[in-house]
């Protein structure tokens, strides 16, 4: 079997590094998965570029200028939409024209218009469209935050400012997704339950099956060995994320979360250190964190970043929503027990009480961090018997055995029915 993936880059961004991985999944499991992309920075000989650097930035700008020009000449917005109004052409490339089957990933910011969509659909092939985010079943958002208007129709968007209006952009780019999907024969895969849940509120995906495939992880082969880390003097609360203080990790809660340990477990303090990971912008938000604690800076390389877990006890994410957050089962992998909220794919890692800890949502700041901070509380006076229980069920659900195959079923179901 041949399949080729085409996603925006190879490394730069989670949706790169997710289907990357799956192209190594296929791989392994004896297929030849091949990864078109607009920017490649691997040395993989099974990663090629697109097109010439001229095309990519001349469809990428066109596309930026439709926007700039749509939404009030807003530069803050900018490239939190897309249109996919400007993209080349890769129906006639030679890995798609072997390929047996398609598979469409991250595609936007002038890779793929949706004339070059249509014709991957008119090569007759096996078109299966992975969504990472909300923008296949919105109008040009990839997260909708509070906002519902993709379930009937887009139109007045947040997004688009002084540009806003019954008959925007977002209206229009909808309206096309409303004529491209019906007859497309594309089918969709979201990596969550919670991602396919809310397709499935939209209404451009009526009558649309969607499937659930998560995204694979490099799982090791075979329990941590968690004796080692119960030696150390403190135990070790992870929190990580490719920028720290990114509005949607909501980093103010895991704040109110150490203020509420400090204060309701003052005991504590002395036992524990919180350690974090990423970029941040405005790095005074780390003096405001209430027990011991280190900040590691961007973290570089998979082999740093296991060393980082394999010490963890504890990894927390607080963020407003999650597609699948992939520290959750990094860190379940590695041993450290996951604490998040109920905000998105979190449910497809965690079972509470079982595999990991879901803290109730609030809306205020504080009650967050109290719920964050008791989870936390119940995840350091886990065992092994709770690190056995994770290890085997992120095993069995996003190794890269697991994902493949699924992939590779799920093609071959649908070539048989063409």
């Amino acid at each position: 079997m041949n399949v080729v993936i085409i996603n925006k880059s190879d490394t730069t961004g989670g949706a790169a590094v997710v289907s990357f991985r799956l192209m190594e999944a296929l791989r392994a499991a004896g297929v030849d998965a091949r990864m078109i992309v607009e920017e490649k920075l691997s040395d993989s000989p099974f990663v090629e570029p697109a097109a010439s650097r001229f095309s990519l930035k001349a469809s990428f700008i066109a596309e930026r200028l439709r926007i700039f020009l749509s939404n009030g000449f807003d530069r803050k917005n900018l490239f939190k939409i897309d249109i996919a109004s400007d993209g080349v052409d890769l129906a006639n490339h030679p890995w798609v024209r072997r390929a047996d089957a398609v598979l469409l990933n991250w595609v936007n910011q002038g890779l793929l218009s949706f004339k070059g969509i249509k014709q991957l659909i008119r090569t007759g092939k096996p078109v299966i469209w992975t969504m990472h985010d909300m923008w296949c079943f919105t109008g040009i958002c990839h997260h909708s935050e509070n906002c519902c208007r993709y379930e009937s129709i887009c139109s007045d968007c947040p997004w688009l400012g002084k540009g806003s209006g019954k008959n925007d952009l977002s209206a229009r780019v909808f309206r096309k997704k409303l004529i491209l999907y019906p007859e497309s024969g594309i089918h969709f895969v979201a990596v969550s339950n919670w991602l396919k849940m809310l397709s499935q509120n939209s209404a451009l995906f009526k009558g649309i099956p969607v499937s659930v495939i998560p995204n694979p992880f490099p799982i090791p082969s075979k329990p941590m060995d968690f004796t080692s880390r119960e030696q150390g003097n403190k135990k070790i609360i992870l929190f990580g994320a490719a920028r720290l203080d990114d509005p949607i990790k909501d980093f103010p809660t895991l704040i109110a979360a150490t203020r509420y340990l400090k204060e309701s477990y003052p005991d504590i303090k002395d036992k524990i250190e919180l350690v974090t990971f990423g970029e941040i912008r405005n790095s005074r938000l780390l003096d405001e964190i209430a027990i011991p604690h280190r900040h590691l800076g961007r973290i570089k390389g998979a082999e740093r970043l296991r060393e980082i877990y394999e010490k963890g006890h504890v990894i927390v994410s607080t963020s407003r929503y999650e597609t699948l957050p992939g520290t959750l089962v990094e860190g379940q992998a590695y041993g450290a027990v996951p604490v998040s909220f109920n905000r998105g794919g979190q449910t497809d890692i965690i079972e509470h009480l079982s595999t990991g800890f879901i803290a109730s949502w609030e809306e205020e700041t504080d009650k967050r961090g109290s719920a964050i901070g008791e989870g936390i509380m119940w995840a350091l006076t886990q065992g092994l018997e709770t690190r056995e229980r994770m290890f085997e069920s992120v095993k069995s659900r996003f190794s890269y055995s697991s994902i493949a195959h699924s992939y590779i079923s799920l093609i071959e179901d649908i070539a048989n029915k063409k």
